[in-house]
């Protein structure tokens, strides 16, 4: 046996227990169809779906479901598996064929009875899709329909909190009582035993109460809650020569019926005791005292139980860029090739929008001279409709913006402290519901640094508090030096007054680092803390998605299911 280690905090989860889930996450999607071409004269089409993806502008076949005999109204049962990430536009596209057999599904010999193109991020947020099916050349196939429903792949998303005591313990010691610790083992599927838990040991005592601790469900038993689990009882030894007292075995599942009869002890046995002692009975009893199980949600959680995300783009707009109809200004709209604002506005608007329902984004303006008494405004909106800043779709956006530059004249400074303040105010009215059904994303756009860092450092640390994360898009040549100071990657962005805000909501990234690459790889790196600073905000809140409670204690299955 080897030495009792330093134990977690009393009452601390255990490292990566409660750790937010990466970006990328595991999707099951179901398809099925109604209202399916009927390609057969003798009977009815016997469909197929084929599910391919697009790779670098290119289609491939991620997987086929089975062939399903006459039928036009078809449920598949394969379920299509694919990798979820936020911060890519995943293209999906289903193809459904009437399979004659000869060959593989697809080939010639098929008929095609239509297809339907959508993004992973759609399916995501919207749980249920239901599209038209096309034939070549745009035409619809009939009244046929696809529908594909998603569901998360679980993992390690949940962790328990475990209070045990003993009785009656048996006394290891010659002069004094035992000094019992308690320790809990996993049994893998190879019959070899990992440690999950070690208490502390409480000294001189055989009625030992441990304080309680917590666990992830992984760890505890795989997230299989019939999987075998050996607890044992310890006298400690300083020198490490720990005497045994007993052992018994449970598993998770009978912890939790256990505690929902109130039977809630074991016998602590020791084999050699009940060879050797005919009246033998146990060498004490252990209790448990407490169960809790709690959920860690994830991103996927909380965007497929309809959390909005609301996108509010800001636009630099001082006279740094250079007068718009220079072709050498920052602004200025080329017809053959958009500027760096509009490619960075494109890039992150095109993720953003399949995660809000009703398409319309909040587009701002700062630094110009604004129409019609030419005042310098820090958050106007560029479509000039103070009751309304909203614009249709990531293309309203881009016309809102073109339209604006003729209207209003550059100028300055580069205040954005403004800006941050407005989306933080509506940001605020969301808290006060209590409800995690709306988080916002303000994209920055500037070229320059900013001039009321002070302010700004102050509202970010405010936002810090909101269900509100920022990107900064550095346009440009300019030395962005100080924008890194807002990127809490370096460090721990404080406050004028030195308040250090709550968790790191900025990212900061300078687009010539990325002009010559493809939008994705921009998009990609500017959105990919994103789903963290969601999961962030919402466990700090203990908000859990639309539609699902925290329940303390219950049975394993909804939180982590066997894989």
């Amino acid at each position: 046996m080897p030495g009792v280690p330093a134990l977690p905090g009393r009452g601390e989860m255990p490292a990566g227990a409660g750790a937010p889930e990466p970006c990328a996450g595991g999707v099951e999607l179901r398809v099925s169809c109604k209202h399916l071409l009927d390609r057969d004269t003798l009977n009815k089409s016997d469909p197929c779906v084929l599910l391919l993806m697009q790779s670098q502008g290119q289609w491939m076949e991620v997987d086929r479901s089975e062939v399903i005999k006459s039928n036009l109204n078809p449920v598949f049962a394969k379920i299509f598996m694919v990798d979820y990430y936020f911060e890519e536009v995943q293209k999906l596209r289903f193809e459904v064929y009437d399979s004659h057999g000869h060959a593989g599904v697809g080939t010639h010999d098929d008929d095609f009875l239509g297809g339907m193109e959508c993004t992973v991020g759609q399916i995501v947020a919207q749980k249920r899709v239901t599209k038209p099916l096309f034939l070549k050349y745009g035409k619809f196939a009939g009244k046929s329909t696809i529908t594909v429903i998603s569901e998360e792949i679980s993992g390690n998303n949940g962790y328990v909190e475990l209070a045990f005591r003993a009785k009656k313990l048996d006394d290891k010691d010659l002069f004094s009582k035992s000094d019992p610790f308690l320790e809990i083992y996993r049994i893998d599927d190879d019959r070899s035993e990992q440690l999950v838990y070690r208490t502390e040991v409480v000294k001189n005592n055989l009625s030992p109460i441990w304080e309680p601790f917590k666990v992830s469900l992984n760890s505890l038993c795989s997230c299989e809650e019939k999987r075998k689990l050996r607890c044992v009882v310890w006298d400690y030894d300083s020198r490490g020569k720990h005497d045994f007292i007993g052992e018994f075995f449970t598993t998770f599942e009978e912890m939790q019926k256990a505690m929902g009869e109130n039977k809630v002890q074991w016998d602590c046995m020791n084999p050699k005791y009940k060879i050797k002692k005919r009246n033998y009975k146990n060498s004490g009893v252990v209790v448990l005292l407490d169960l809790k199980i709690h959920r860690v949600y994830s991103f996927l959680d909380y965007i497929m139980g309809g959390c909005q995300i609301h996108f509010t783009v800001a636009i630099d707009f001082t006279a740094s860029n250079g007068d718009p109809r220079n072709s050498c200004s920052l602004h200025y709209i080329n017809p053959y090739q958009p500027n760096e604002y509009l490619k960075a506005l494109v890039a992150v608007g095109e993720i953003c929008q399949d995660y809000d329902s009703d398409k319309k984004f909040s587009a701002l303006g700062f630094g110009a001279r604004i129409p019609p008494k030419y005042e310098v405004s820090h958050d106007f909106a560029i479509n000039f409709n103070p009751d309304n800043d909203e614009c249709e779709g990531i293309q309203g956006v881009v016309e809102s913006y073109q339209s604006c530059l003729p209207k209003i004249q550059l100028y300055g400074p580069t205040n954005v402290a403004p800006i941050i303040s407005k989306v933080a105010r509506v940001a605020a009215d969301e808290e006060r519901t209590k409800e995690a059904s709306q988080y916002f994303i303000l994209l920055i756009l500037t070229d320059g640094v900013v001039t009321d860092m002070a302010d700004t450092r102050e509202a970010i640390v405010r936002a810090s508090y909101l269900p509100m994360s920022i990107i900064i898009v550095g346009v440009g040549n300019a030395d962005f030096t100080d924008m890194q100071i807002l990127d809490g990657d370096d460090g721990i962005l404080r406050s004028p007054k030195g308040e250090p805000v709550l968790r790191d909501i900025v990212q900061f990234v300078p687009f010539r680092e990325f002009k010559n690459a493809s939008p994705t790889a921009l998009a990609k790196c500017v959105l990919a803390e994103v789903p963290k600073q969601v999961v962030e905000y919402y466990s700090y809140k203990a908000f859990p998605p639309p539609g699902q409670g925290d329940s303390p204690g219950g049975h394993l299955s909804p939180l982590c299911p066997s894989p």
